[in-house]
């Protein structure tokens, strides 16, 4: 999974005006509220480490609100490794309201103009607002063509980002005064996919939502004074929230704050429910609870799953070995249920990079610095790699062989904690194209048999392969099927912009042949845009 990526992280912090003073307020005041920012973005790192950012609104200001980005880490952008310039930021875009984000992205990695928050100023302080967004819009295309259609309009970047700040602006535009709930509903009516969006205006209101369908997760807490936002639960823990405060937000909900008023209400009717599976599996912190379901429960329950399904021969000199980092809970489930040993045969280097942010070309060569065999774990063992799903199979090509030649291991049985990737995503996360995966090579019918598993693992250099089945899913999550989004395993999308996609996505598989494409050359999309 070290060749896959989620896109970003979002942030929000508001303390209400008023005498009371938060606990988990800064020492230096509710005007410096801001300051919080930086730390909740370091828990929501996971979901993105090419660039950071923030807005901040403080009334007594010249700037009402102001935008700080920057590429890189959140250590990097906020110079938290410098106590002089790190307080020299904070001091400058306090603020008792604000927002943050952290992104990811395949293309534009090195343009500041994609990083986030989008602040769009004007000089009725209703219209001026910030914002940053967290998934991505199937109907990306449709929705550019139409604004594109006028001669008057054009866009400066290749990203539905931009696309949702136009609509905004549309819909506070003229002298309608459109309460943000409003705009909401409006927005939200044309669009199609997974967005997640915190909002900050210059009247100082803000907005918290989540799409209908509840893609992406999306965490608050509210105790006294302060309302705090995150993408992921851990991060509002670890601002010392209380845990039984904090809550995931139900699709097609906002929280608002108008005139120091917080108000949670719905502004979307749910369709249906679509949590994409793969947060609990991967992209989420093991340490977050998203919509009612621990992380770490829902891996723990995938590796027991696949215990109960192993045939391999168990004997002193089997082991099961995890790859790292997400894989272990899965792992050391499955080794516990069969009474094997789970041992750390690979220690991954922490510091090689992302290996999905390079081409086919060098994407194996970060593969295998990136992950060190140790021999003295798996020579001569019959060894159960755990992982959490094979997506380009690049990584999963590199681990075996090395650790055949540099660990010396006697057999590997890779097990999957989660069944074939045979679709792309079109809701955030990065495979947009059916030819840069590996199993629709061999599954042909949807249908994976034990002969095709067979075929791949000859092809992977493994002695045997197994996924988990589909309905696996759904029982380690505690959540019915028809709340999950699957498509990626399914080819069945919850929305007809990524069904229409889907189908374009397999035309582009026939033409293409059998040589596999960069996994970052042309998409699906009708052009290349740059996801959040």
């Amino acid at each position: 999974m070290s060749e896959l990526h989620h896109e970003c992280g979002l942030a929000a912090v508001y303390h209400l005006p008023g005498d009371a003073v938060s606990p988990l307020c800064p020492t230096q005041g509710p005007e410096q509220i801001s300051r919080l920012i930086p730390r909740i973005l370091l828990d929501v790192q996971n979901r993105g480490q090419l660039s950071a950012g923030m807005t901040s609104y403080l009334p007594n200001r010249q700037l009402l609100l102001e935008t700080y980005r920057g590429l890189g880490s959140v250590s990097e952008v906020f110079r938290l490794g410098h106590r002089g310039k790190a307080e020299s930021i904070m001091q400058r875009y306090a603020g008792h309201a604000a927002i943050g984000h952290v992104r990811y992205a395949t293309c534009g990695q090195d343009d500041l103009n994609y990083a986030q928050p989008f602040e769009r100023q004007h000089l009725q302080k209703r219209k001026w607002f910030s914002f940053a967004f967290n998934g991505q819009l199937a109907n990306y295309a449709e929705l550019r063509d139409k604004l594109l259609a006028d001669d008057d309009h054009h866009l400066t970047r290749d990203t539905d980002t931009e696309i949702i700040m136009h609509e905004i602006s549309r819909e506070l535009s003229g002298d309608r005064r459109p309460t943000l709930a409003d705009v909401m509903r409006s927005v939200a009516r044309r669009f199609d996919g997974a967005y997640c969006l915190v909002l900050l205006n210059a009247l100082g209101e803000m907005v918290i939502a989540r799409d209908p369908w509840g893609f992406r997760p999306l965490c608050y807490a509210i105790e006294g004074p302060l309302l705090a936002g995150a993408s992921e639960s851990v991060a509002l823990l670890n601002l010392g929230f209380a845990h039984d405060s904090i809550r995931s937000l139900e699709p097609g909900h906002m929280i608002s704050v108008v005139g120091g008023k917080i108000k949670i209400e719905r502004f979307a009717e749910e369709p249906r429910q679509a949590h994409c599976f793969f947060e609990w599996i991967y992209f989420a912190n093991v340490a977050s609870t998203l919509d009612d379901r621990s992380v770490y429960l829902a891996r723990k329950s995938l590796g027991e799953e696949l215990a109960r399904l192993e045939d391999v021969p168990i004997d002193e000199n089997t082991i099961v070995v995890p790859v790292p980092d997400t894989s272990k809970c899965a792992a050391d489930a499955m080794a516990y249920r069969l009474n094997v040993p789970s041992a750390e045969g690979l220690i991954r280097n922490r510091y090689s990079g992302r290996t999905f942010i390079e081409g086919t070309g060098t994407r194996a060569g970060k593969a295998g610095s990136k992950y060190t065999p140790l021999r003295e774990v798996l020579e001569g063992k019959r060894v159960i790699l755990v992982e959490d799903s094979i997506v380009r199979s690049t990584t999963m090509r590199v681990l075996i062989s090395r650790m055949r030649k540099v660990g010396r291991a006697k057999e590997i049985h890779v097990r999957v904690a989660c069944p074939p990737i045979v679709a792309p995503c079109f809701y955030g996360i990065d495979m947009s194209t059916i030819s840069e995966l590996f199993a629709p090579r061999f599954i042909q019918d949807g249908k994976p048999r034990e002969e095709t598993f067979a075929e791949m693992a000859r092809e992977l250099g493994a002695d045997s392969l197994r996924y988990l089945p589909l309905d696996s899913i759904a029982r380690a999550l505690g959540r019915p099927a028809d709340e999950l989004c699957r498509a990626c395993l399914t080819g069945q999308y919850p929305t007809a912009a990524g069904q229409r996609l889907y189908q374009v996505a397999l035309a582009n598989a026939e033409s293409d042949g059998e040589t596999p494409p960069d996994a970052n050359s042309a998409r699906t999309y009708e052009s290349s845009i740059v996801s959040t």
